[in-house]
C-alpha cells in the first residue's frame, strides 16, 4: 500500500507541475497575440504635376521679316561693305566656314557666274567669312571672283545673323560658321534665309527666289 501511495502522491505533483507549466505557456501566447496593433499604412497622396509646356526655341539670328542687323566689315573689291552703303538697295548677303575649302570654292564660284545677271537687277553679292583680307584676296585672285568677300575676324557680324554655331565632326565639338544666306529687299527687311545649306543647286535656288523682289 505503501508504494502505491508513493506513485499516487508523485503522479499527483506531476500533474500539478504539468498545469503550472501549461498555464505559463497560455500567458505567454497571450502576451504574443496582445502585441500592439500594426500601424495603418496610409496611401500615399499622388500628386499629379500639369506639364511645363515646351518653350519653342528662338532662332539664333534673324527671321524673315526682320530688318537685317547692321554691318561695317573691310572686304575685297571695294575697300569696305556696310548696311550703310547699301541703304536702298537689294543684296544677298552669304556666310562660308573657310576660304579655299572645296564647299566653300564651289559655292563662291557659283554666285561668281550669276553675277552678271543680278548686276543687272542692281543687286550685290557679298561672301563673309572670318578669314583675314590676304585670305581673301588670295582666294578670290585664285578663283576670279568678281563680287566683294568681306572679312569678319572679330565674328560679330557672324554672331549677329546667328551664323557662329555648335558644330560637331568625328566625335569632336567645336564652334564655327554655319553655311547660310540671307536675301535682304531695298528696304533692308530679310526676304529669305537659307541655312545649313546644301552647296549643290543652291545657287540656283537663290536666284529663283531673287525674282519674287
Amino acid at each position: 500500500m505503501g508504494n502505491v501511495a508513493g506513485i499516487f502522491l508523485t503522479m499527483q505533483e506531476e500533474m500539478r507541475s504539468l498545469a503550472l507549466f501549461t498555464n505559463q505557456e497560455g500567458m505567454k501566447m497571450t502576451r504574443m497575440v496582445k502585441k500592439k496593433p500594426a500601424r495603418k499604412v496610409l496611401k500615399s497622396k499622388i500628386s499629379i504635376r500639369r506639364a511645363k509646356p515646351t518653350k519653342t526655341a528662338k532662332p539664333l539670328g534673324p527671321s524673315v521679316g526682320a530688318s537685317a542687323p547692321a554691318f561695317k566689315m573691310p572686304a575685297t573689291v571695294v575697300g569696305e561693305v556696310s548696311s550703310a552703303q547699301l541703304k536702298g538697295k537689294p543684296f544677298v548677303l552669304y556666310f562660308y566656314p573657310k576660304d579655299d575649302t572645296s564647299g566653300c570654292t564651289a559655292e563662291a564660284c557659283g554666285f561668281r557666274e550669276v553675277v552678271p545677271a543680278f548686276d543687272k537687277l542692281g543687286l550685290t553679292v557679298i561672301g563673309v567669312s572670318k578669314d583675314s583680307i590676304t585670305s581673301h584676296e588670295k582666294f578670290a585672285k585664285k578663283h576670279n571672283l568678281n563680287f566683294p568677300l568681306a572679312s569678319d575676324e572679330a565674328g560679330k557680324v557672324c554672331t549677329r545673323f546667328g551664323v557662329w554655331v555648335k558644330k560637331s565632326m568625328y566625335g569632336r565639338t567645336y564652334m564655327g560658321i554655319e553655311r547660310a544666306t540671307f536675301l535682304v529687299d531695298a528696304q533692308g527687311i530679310i526676304r529669305h534665309v537659307w541655312r545649313k545649306v546644301s552647296v549643290p543647286g543652291h545657287v540656283d535656288a537663290v536666284k529663283e527666289t531673287i525674282k519674287e523682289l
